[in-house]
């Protein structure tokens, strides 16, 4: 059986919209979603595991998720497909150094500078994964030219509109049942 593995961006958690749409389309066997730690090396140690462990196939990343499923697609040599991907997360995320409060529950975290370094450590360019980069233009926390150039050698769709939660991921569905089985569009 093929494995989706859903990494969710920063102050998320792996219940959000996303990942409930991918498991009410690729059936609650088929995704896993859990929440990611706060420290970036914790949260590729941890996804390293699941990856291995659960045979996973696809990885679907947003935002922050979708950097770090750029790197893990470069380790592992999967596929994965991004959803308005950070592509300098040490940089956009500097601001939110400090307390924080998660979007899907408002549980209290710690963003800690140290963070910042860890996640430049895992900058790789996408050259041995396969992608589907899905943006929207009027992405209000990223610059979606950033990631259209960065991953320009692969499949990139710029929808114009949106915002950066991409909430029509539904309309997309098949697009990425498609890549994920075939590799191509």
């Amino acid at each position: 059986m093929l494995k989706i593995l859903f990494l969710h961006g920063f102050s998320s958690c792996g219940r959000g919209n996303k990942s409930k749409m991918l498991k009410a389309y690729f059936g609650e066997g088929g995704v896993i979603a859990k929440d990611l730690p706060y420290a970036p090396l914790e949260a590729i140690e941890a996804l390293d595991k699941i990856i291995l462990s659960e045979k996973i196939d696809l990885l679907i990343g947003s935002s922050l998720g979708g950097f770090y499923a750029t790197y893990l697609a470069e380790k592992h040599r999967l596929k994965a497909v991004l959803f308005n991907p950070s592509t300098q997360p040490w940089k956009t995320l500097k601001p939110y150094v400090g307390i924080q409060k998660r979007f899907c529950d408002d549980d209290p975290f710690e963003f800690k500078k140290s963070y910042l370094k860890e996640i430049k450590s895992l900058k790789v360019l996408p050259v041995k994964g396969r992608y589907l980069v899905l943006l929207q233009s009027e992405d209000e926390l990223l610059d979606y030219t950033k990631a259209q150039s960065l991953y320009n050698m692969h499949h990139v769709i710029v929808e114009h509109g949106g915002n950066h939660r991409f909430e029509n991921i539904d309309a997309y569905m098949s697009m990425i049942r498609k890549f994920r089985t075939l590799g191509t569009l």
